[in-house]
């Protein structure tokens, strides 16, 4: 065996024997007699050792070239600029290639650019070897050299129009046709060039799952103009990841158009037993009760709002927190909702709750609510048969009222229907409270709308103020009892 065959052997790069002997003779030629074949085969080793990649998420920036086998998924148009200095044009084609691994776009310039019109296919594999960059999208590809590779398996979906799950990092020109989940506001923020950007989210959901949607500039206001609910179309959006999950882009070049076409999304969702601290999860069950939506004074002076829905699946109920633009959404008890992205927190009495953020979803599947006013639970029959109908003989639903007629508990306090029931008189209407007078002995629950001193309580008809030394969050809901001085509630016990 010769040294060349030696170095060869421990190579482990999709290369022939052939190319590289022919490559270590020039690498010889190159030194001029400085190094004999064996140094130069293991230089020659080395480069291939760098530069070759195990797939497509390997590519990175910072490489001076990498080498992998790539299907074509699309084939842009070619254009033509001018160069600095040169009375010839440029010319280049940008090719959307994948592995199973993920995508990227490779730029064909010039005389490769005339071969990828000419002679390129969807679905055709390519082995590539370029320069890795960043491009306007992520890492894109400048290519140096490209031939077909027809021995080669690339299992990756050639597609005009992707389903969510066939999305992957770096994949550019994506159509994508799904149901409008959740529309955000738009948001402005200044560039490094003092101008003004602007940006919005939507999130969408298929069949295949959900994935939210990011507008940029120009397409920002479409999340104002879009109703959730609605059918609508992803034009030309490139796929990049944040904070480990998938995101679908839309800058000036792409557009978002509602269709008229039906699109199922069914959520996959945690049952609410299962939950624990600390978790993300995606939740779905019926509204049981609603409170009234509520505002508090941030430390810097901002205004916030947030709003307690009580959500029951087939296993057990949680208490949701929907803050800032979530407080909003038109949902009251009967309505099934699916809630994405939602963290689980410790609540109230050790009880945990789910809080909705600017991050997660909130989609009406079906509303049941009708007239029911907001924080007013719907006390009819018919709202009963629909949580029954969700949770199944024997649900917390059923326990709320147990003749069919009972109120479901809209404090959000976690009381269960028997104790909700001796707030109520005997024909379902809510009882008048006095006021409290000095030296009676109270009891208050409320949320913190005011976490300084005093405490500021309020429960959606009344506010209370509370002396406490215990410590308590905005929008935390909390009970204090204790005795009534001067309007103030002297608080003995804070939970």
């Amino acid at each position: 065996m010769s040294d060349i065959e030696g170095v060869y052997e421990d190579l482990e790069a999709d290369v022939s024997l052939e190319e590289f002997r022919e490559a270590v003779e020039q690498k010889v030629e190159q030194m001029g007699g400085l190094a004999d074949e064996e140094t130069a085969a293991m230089l020659i080793a080395h480069e291939i050792g760098e530069s070759e990649v195990g797939g497509i998420a390997d590519i990175e920036p910072g490489m001076e070239e990498a080498k992998f086998v790539a299907k074509v998924i699309s084939i842009g148009e070619k254009r033509t600029f001018e160069r600095d200095g040169e009375d010839e044009d440029g010319q280049v084609v940008n090719v959307e290639v994948a592995d199973e691994t993920g995508s990227v776009r490779a730029a064909f310039w010039d005389d490769h650019a005339e071969a990828a019109i000419g002679e390129l296919e969807e679905g055709q594999v390519l082995r590539i070897k370029g320069r890795p960059k960043e491009g306007f999208s992520g890492v894109e590809v400048s290519v140096d050299d490209v031939e077909p590779d027809d021995d080669t398996e690339v299992e990756v979906q050639v597609s005009d129009t992707y389903a969510i799950e066939d999305l992957s990092l770096g994949l550019s020109n994506v159509n994508l046709v799904g149901l409008l989940l959740d529309t955000d506001s738009v948001r402005t923020f200044d560039r490094d060039d003092g101008s003004e950007g602007k940006v919005s989210n939507l999130v969408l959901g298929d069949s295949t799952g959900r994935i939210r949607v990011t507008l940029w500039d120009e397409r920002a206001d479409l999340a104002t103009e879009l109703e959730a609910g609605t059918t609508v179309e992803v034009v030309d959006g490139y796929v990049k990841e944040r904070d480990g999950q998938l995101e679908l882009h839309v800058g000036n070049r792409g557009a978002v158009e509602e269709v008229d076409e039906e699109v199922e999304y069914v959520p996959e969702s945690t049952p609410i037993e299962d939950v624990e601290i600390g978790q993300t999860v995606d939740l779905a069950g019926v509204v049981r009760s609603a409170d009234p939506k509520r505002t508090f004074d941030r430390d810097d002076g901002s205004e916030g709002q947030v709003r307690n829905v009580r959500v029951q699946d087939a296993t057990d109920d949680i208490r949701v927190a929907l803050w800032g633009e979530k407080a909003d959404i038109d949902i009251g008890p009967g309505d099934e909702v699916a809630l994405g992205d939602v963290e689980i927190q410790d609540g109230w009495q050790d009880d945990l709750e789910a809080s909705a953020g600017w991050q997660s979803t909130v989609t009406v599947l079906e509303s049941d609510s009708g007239a029911a006013g907001e924080g007013e639970a719907d006390s009819s029959s018919d709202e009963n048969a629909g949580l029954s109908a969700f949770a199944g003989d024997g649900s917390a639903a059923e326990e709320t009222a147990a003749d069919g007629t009972g109120t479901a508990d809209s404090t959000g306090d976690g009381e269960s229907g028997d104790a909700a029931a001796k707030t109520a008189a005997t024909d379902g209407a809510a009882v008048a409270s006095d006021e409290p007078t000095d030296g009676e002995e109270l009891e208050f629950t409320g949320v913190v709308v005011q976490a300084g001193s005093p405490v500021v309580l309020d429960d959606g008809e009344t506010t209370m103020s509370v002396a406490t030394d215990v410590d308590v969050g905005l929008g935390e809901e909390v009970t204090a009892r204790g005795v009534v001085r001067d309007g103030r509630l002297e608080a003995n016990d804070v939970f």
